[in-house]
């Protein structure tokens, strides 16, 4: 049964529509006449009815007027249009009203009919098929599989934030996060660091307070950093304050509009003002601001720039103005703890190594000085164990013509190990100085260790040097006396042969059996000794045996002829990529009835000089009366040498400058120590400006190099013999 209002030729023309509508019997159907602009509605069956609430009475009348009135979906509305007008048939989901104003979907297929020997349709069929049950299943499902999607997109960010604060020690490390929140979540977010100011964190060392900041970099951040009022109340309200303090709301919205500014002073004001200045594109109205929690206090905070809606979702409330929406407020939220936890761990880890740093360098002892020895020492920690090492040294006069050397290695690179060394070298200064034997005093360090209980195992090797005069006034000579409690043997190096120490071995410290033995040798004019830490000869890619023998074979090659000339050969071979700390003592008996002018080589004075210009003329002063009481000739080249090592001191270094010369036999040895831990460089002057070649003259006139000291560097250069002075003017060797 069909409800029909036939016109002229109406019975032929249903009769054709029925014959294309007798499969969809059980379809809503609807017949429009095809007679534009109106398209009347002509026919609807009563499946149609039945699913619209809808008779022809009611629908009647132009199409475009009901589908106004009952449908919603644009997009299937104008695929519709488009196939109507190009005279073909289509499908298309729309969303349609029934009678009851509810809503329901339909798949909607449209059909053109036309006559037997007609060239254009005469009506159009639409067919019905309710799929609001699909629909809504498959809306379920796709809402289901974003939320997922979602999901694993923010545990995704969340694991490459959680991966960049691992190397939140770089200075760059809180950019790159920002970076990262700007790219992915945010339209814009930058950090602030609250350290001994609020200031904004472009490039900021982690373990302590801000080091360079945006405006440094000229991003034109306004004025110094915000020192926030701690415990004190202000008289105003002030919200970025009571965040820093820990109170109030997880986040807040700042406002910088122009015409609600903050009350001047206050940490609110000056937030606002720095981000106006910072935010690119300018014109923002709002910023959203979170804390960065540490254990105790608030240690920064996040401000970012939300990201406009790309479309309004209905299920879900628009956040407030400035504000965001719940997703991002999580994703902020969970970095903005991760980054404070992991500034307040790294900064506690920077902390125990400033006390470690601190606890071991102040037990190291100096270069000593040793009347009738000539002695250098070394020591250097592993970089990547943050300077703090276990290795020790030190050289002691234990009594007017006996000389101690003590070499040790405690595992570890932390405040216990540093620990653990300083109570070592305490406990065997003070046997050695009771006891001087080496076995013994060993023995006794065993039993107080024990009682000890300190909690890292340690390896040392224990020497004493006697020095014995002879009766008809020659050359001195040295008993040596050592034993080894589970450490590296020493070397002995006797006219370019060398002899491992390696007798009286023992127990690691504290392991010992109750019994220490020692070893005894007579040492002769020019003899060397060469103590050392693993770090010198152990790597990953060879045995511990192959770097021994590689140490013996340097060492009997080695061609200078004074302790710290054989010890710079042994680190520029053997030192170039070390995987440990490293500590090394060498101790060479003179010889002085040496023709070649080698007797001499322990001759060394020392000077302090403060960190002024006014210190450079005194350096080339006590160059030149050195060089004459000594006899060592012409001394322009090393007056020219010194002068640049000081200048670089004094105008680079930190602290007191200590300038040491030394006699080596065949030059003189300048060392000048600062404490900047900075290496020097050979640079081609300063493109502009005078200066900026001192090391390149250096080079000229001398062989050096550097090491680092207990305090800072060591620059040392052993100047070439040589009668004519760089001032002179270029010779034969200059032209090539």
């Amino acid at each position: 049964m069909v409800n029909s209002t036939p016109g002229d030729g109406a019975e032929e023309t249903l009769d054709s529509i029925g014959r294309a509508v007798g499969q969809l019997v059980g379809m809503p159907v609807l017949v429009v006449a095809a007679q534009p602009p109106e398209w009347p509605v002509v026919w609807v069956n009563t499946a149609f009815t039945e699913v619209t609430g809808l008779a022809l009475e009611d629908v009647a009348g132009p199409a475009a007027d009901l589908i106004a009135l009952s449908a919603e979906d644009g997009s299937g509305l104008h695929q519709l249009q488009d196939a109507v007008l190009a005279r073909r048939a289509t499908s298309a989901l729309l969303r349609l009203r029934r009678a009851g104003g509810d809503w329901f979907w339909a798949r909607t297929v449209v059909t053109p009919v036309t006559a037997e020997g007609a060239t254009e349709p005469s009506h159009w069929v639409a067919g019905l098929v309710d799929v609001t049950d699909q629909v809504d299943r498959d809306a379920a499902v796709a809402a289901e599989v974003e939320v997922v999607r979602r999901e694993t997109e923010d545990l995704a960010l969340i694991g490459t934030v959680s991966d960049l604060v691992m190397d939140l020690d770089d200075p760059y490390g809180l950019r790159a996060i920002a970076e990262l929140l700007g790219h992915r979540v945010v339209a814009w977010a930058g950090f602030y660091v609250d350290d001994d100011g609020l200031q904004a964190a472009e490039g900021v060392d982690a373990t302590r307070a801000v080091r360079t900041s945006g405006r440094r970099h000229g991003r034109g951040a306004p004025g110094a950093p915000f020192v926030p009022r701690r415990g004190a109340r202000p008289a105003v309200d002030d919200p970025v304050q009571r965040l820093l303090d820990g109170e109030g709301e997880a986040h807040l919205v700042l406002d910088l509009d122009t015409d609600a500014p903050h009350e001047p002073g206050t940490a609110s004001a000056w937030l606002a003002a720095d981000l106006r200045a910072r935010v690119p594109g300018g014109g923002v109205g709002h910023v959203a601001v979170l804390p960065l929690p540490g254990r105790h206090r608030v240690l920064g905070l996040l401000a970012v720039v939300p990201r406009p809606p790309a479309a309004p979702d209905l299920a879900r409330p628009a956040p407030a103005r400035g504000g965001v929406d719940e997703r991002t407020r999580t994703i902020l939220s969970l970095t903005a703890r991760r980054v404070g936890l992991a500034m307040e761990n790294v900064r506690l880890y920077a902390r125990e190594h400033r006390v470690a740093e601190t606890l071991q360098r102040a037990m190291l002892p100096e270069q000593a000085e040793v009347e009738g020895l000539d002695v250098w020492s070394y020591y250097a920690p592993n970089v990547v164990y943050a300077q703090v090492g276990g290795d020790w040294y030190d050289v002691v006069q234990i009594a007017p013509d006996v000389v101690g050397v003590v070499i040790g290695d405690v595992v570890g690179h932390d405040v216990e190990a540093a620990a653990a060394m300083g109570q070592l070298r305490s406990v065997v200064r003070a046997y050695a100085f009771e006891v001087t034997e080496p076995g013994t005093v060993l023995e006794r360090v065993d039993q107080l260790v024990g009682g000890m209980r300190i909690p890292r195992s340690a390896g040392l090797v224990l020497t004493t040097l006697t020095r014995r005069d002879p009766e008809d006034g020659g050359c001195p000579s040295w008993h040596l006396e050592y034993s080894r409690a589970g450490h590296l043997p020493a070397l002995l190096i006797r006219a370019g042969e060398v002899v491992l120490l390696d007798d009286a071995g023992g127990a690691l410290i504290g392991f010992g059996d109750g019994r220490r033995r020692t070893a005894r040798h007579d040492l002769l004019p020019g003899d060397v000794l060469v103590f050392y830490t693993d770090g010198l000869i152990e790597r990953r890619d060879r045995a511990l045996l192959d770097g021994l023998a590689a140490l013996r074979e340097v060492a009997a090659g080695a061609t200078a002829v004074d302790a710290a000339g054989i010890g710079e050969e042994l680190l520029a071979r053997l030192a170039d990529n070390p995987e440990d700390d490293i500590a090394v003592v060498v101790v060479r008996v003179p010889d002085l009835t040496d023709t070649q002018g080698h007797g001499g080589n322990v001759r060394s004075r020392r000077w302090q000089l403060p960190s002024e210009p006014a210190s450079i003329a005194r350096a080339r002063h006590a160059v030149l009366r050195t060089s004459h009481a000594w006899e060592l000739g012409d001394a322009a080249n090393a007056e020219l040498v010194v002068s640049e090592l000081v200048a670089n001191a004094v105008l680079h270094g930190w602290g007191r400058v200590t300038l040491r010369l030394h006699d080596t036999g065949d030059g003189l040895r300048i060392e000048v120590e600062d404490s900047n831990p900075t290496p020097p460089v050979a640079t081609e002057g300063h493109p502009g400006r005078i200066g900026g070649f001192g090391m390149r003259i250096v080079e000229r006139l001398a062989d050096w190099g550097w090491r680092p000291s207990r305090g800072g560097k060591v620059v040392w250069a052993r100047v070439r013999p040589t009668e004519r002075s760089v001032l002179d003017g270029p010779g034969p060797a200059d032209a090539v």
